[in-house]
């Protein structure tokens, strides 16, 4: 990809590709970068990709944590069904719950916004992010919130000072999961989205897709680009996510 992204038409179109690049150029880049095609540059697509991952990792992040606390010392009528619903809900393919995303979302006026995406993405990873994070919870030693109530730390003490920290790791790990998935989500953002003003980074790639010819160099150079706030991120949070990871496998 990223050794296609610097060739020119001619070396990626040749019948005896090479691995290397045989004339360098950095024409995709500069196409791809300035908007080819489209009405707006990629900094405009890049900001969108960003404001939805951030806001979906976040509102995720605080509702997943909440929920996962409430189920893993919470004891209420129709607790097992409701884990067993989330399990469920993961089994179901994105295909077969496209239409009514599409209905719903239209009746509350949610197509073609931003809000929608970030609505839907949330929804999406909160089945994965309560059951993963509710093994943390379960993990942390009930007589450690115990002893803070004893202290006189309220609920929200307790949560925020004993509980919240020991849990962290498996935040991390979800969260880098959240942001991945709505960083490279394709059919919901294309679904949903109709303005180019709005279009997020993966929806760019399709201009690339033309009636008669395929622009190979413009979609390896926009590949490229795209990986890199993804690598970017993992590699600051990589210790957190690989102890999140392994902590999950081993608790709860």
């Amino acid at each position: 990809m990223v050794s296609s992204a610097f060739k020119t038409d001619e070396d990626i179109n040749s019948e005896t590709p090479l691995p290397v690049p045989i004339h360098w150029t950095l024409h995709h880049f500069k196409a791809v970068i300035n908007g080819q095609g489209l009405d707006y540059g990629l900094f405009h697509f890049f900001l969108n990709s960003l404001i939805v991952a951030i806001v979906t990792v976040v509102v995720g992040s605080v509702v997943s944590i909440l929920a996962a606390y409430a189920v893993a010392r919470t004891r209420f009528r129709g607790r097992t069904a409701f884990l067993l619903m989330l399990i469920i809900v993961q089994m179901v393919p994105l295909e077969a719950l496209m239409l009514p995303l599409m209905l719903n979302a239209q009746r509350l006026h949610l197509l073609n916004s931003l809000g929608g995406v970030i609505i839907v993405y949330v929804g999406s990873m909160l089945a994965f992010s309560v059951l993963m994070l509710r093994g943390f919870v379960a993990a942390v030693p009930k007589d450690l919130e115990d002893a803070a109530s004893i202290d006189g730390a309220s609920k929200a003490t307790t949560f925020w000072r004993i509980t919240f920290p020991l849990v962290a790791p498996g935040l991390v790990a979800t969260s880098i999961f959240s942001f991945v998935n709505a960083w490279n989500e394709f059919v919901i953002a294309f679904a949903f989205l109709k303005d180019q003003d709005k279009y997020m980074l993966p929806l760019t790639l399709s201009y690339s897709f033309g009636r008669t010819q395929v622009e190979w160099g413009s979609i390896m150079a926009s590949s490229t680009l795209f990986t890199i706030p993804v690598m970017v991120f993992f590699l600051i949070v990589q210790r957190r996510m690989v102890s999140g990871l392994v902590a999950g496998a081993v608790k709860g």
